[in-house]
């Protein structure tokens, strides 16, 4: 077990996942954290952004490869798609450790990303290096990593309820429906006329309908897992107005007639028994994100509806944390040979 502290800069650190991140890393007794970049807050301490760090005597600087590399050992980049690669291909090639949060590493396939981000993969030769950082589904290949490419949000609350079902062939890998509702947050930290209070509060709406970025994430991983030629999911996310959480609600159908809740739940809790993030839950109770807030867990539950022949799983995770920092610690963790709850229960 390392018993190191690890030099670690943050790039972007000024938003919210960013400053969910900071909070973790101090908390966290083998990270110290020697850079924050914000070009907003540049020359700005960190107490004077957020007051809750007044502690710290961190200050932002403007993000500069030079000084990221002298002053680091590992990388989080919290950007969004299409600058992540930017810092990610330089400070790899000089040997730091890398966990992008953003959306450039997830994707294998250069045409999907086109084809979903609308332009250019910025660094398709580095993808073959990338892992995908759930560690639920990749922790081996997440410890020897040098680059890890953090899952979105919406794929945390959808992949890993999946994976035991997948793996124990109840269900069809046909005509996967998902419907997912996020808080605001999960929208970044930007001004948008229809992320304002008046917008959102009192509203429930979806969004992006037709070709969500995320879609192409889960079906890559749904598929690679089962070993199928092609999963395709009906993918409708939903704002709602709450500042942190996600719930999904999955359908899938049964291949057998009749299943009853204790199987599905026997399948769901045999799977992730040793899993320290994950809660399953018994009797047919959904996921509530109130029981997640602020915490890496992902809940899950489940049930099954006999006139439809239909698996109906939940599950709910706060966004910033399993859903992006929290992850990430994680993944940082097993990288570094940590245990893997250090600075996260």
């Amino acid at each position: 077990m390392n018993n190191n502290k690890i030099k670690t800069a943050i790039i972007g650190a000024s938003g919210y996942t960013g400053e969910t991140l900071i909070g973790l890393s101090l908390n966290h007794s083998s990270i110290d954290i020697t850079c924050i970049t914000s070009r907003e807050y540049a020359g700005e301490s960190i107490g004077d952004v957020y007051p809750r760090f007044s502690d710290s005597d961190l200050t932002f600087i403007c993000p500069d490869i030079n000084e990221i590399e002298n002053n680091a050992e590992a990388v989080f980049i919290c950007l969004p798609h299409g600058l992540s690669a930017e810092y990610a291909v330089p400070l790899h090639q000089k040997g730091l450790k890398i966990f992008d949060l953003g959306a450039d590493f997830r994707l294998k396939s250069t045409k999907k990303y086109s084809d979903f981000y609308l332009f250019d993969h910025p660094a398709p030769n580095l993808l073959s290096e990338a892992v995908y950082g759930l560690p639920e589904k990749n922790r081996t290949q997440i410890k020897s990593a040098s680059l890890v490419a953090c899952p979105g949000c919406y794929p945390t609350s959808i992949i890993i309820p999946l994976l035991p079902l997948l793996q124990s062939k109840l269900v069809s890998t046909k005509n996967i429906i998902v419907c997912s509702m996020s808080g605001v947050s999960g929208a970044g930290k930007k001004a948008n006329t229809s992320l304002l209070f008046a917008e959102c509060n009192e509203s429930v709406r979806s969004y992006n309908v037709i070709g969500h970025r995320h879609t192409p994430e889960i079906e890559q991983e749904l598929r690679e897992f089962a070993k199928a030629e092609n999963i395709t999911i009906e993918f409708t996310p939903n704002l709602i107005p709450v500042n942190r959480g996600i719930n999904s609600v999955i359908y899938l159908n049964s291949i057998m007639d009749n299943i009853t809740i204790k199987q599905i739940e026997s399948v769901l809790r045999e799977y992730y028994a040793n899993e320290p993030f994950v809660r399953t839950l018994s009797n047919g109770k959904p996921a509530d994100t109130k029981n997640v807030t602020n915490t890496n867990i992902i809940e899950i539950g489940c049930n099954y509806n006999p006139r439809t022949n239909r698996i109906i799983l939940s599950s709910a995770i706060d966004n910033l944390v399993k859903g992006a920092a929290g992850q990430a610690i994680q993944c940082f963790n097993l990288v570094y040979d940590f245990e893997e709850t250090l600075g996260l229960k």
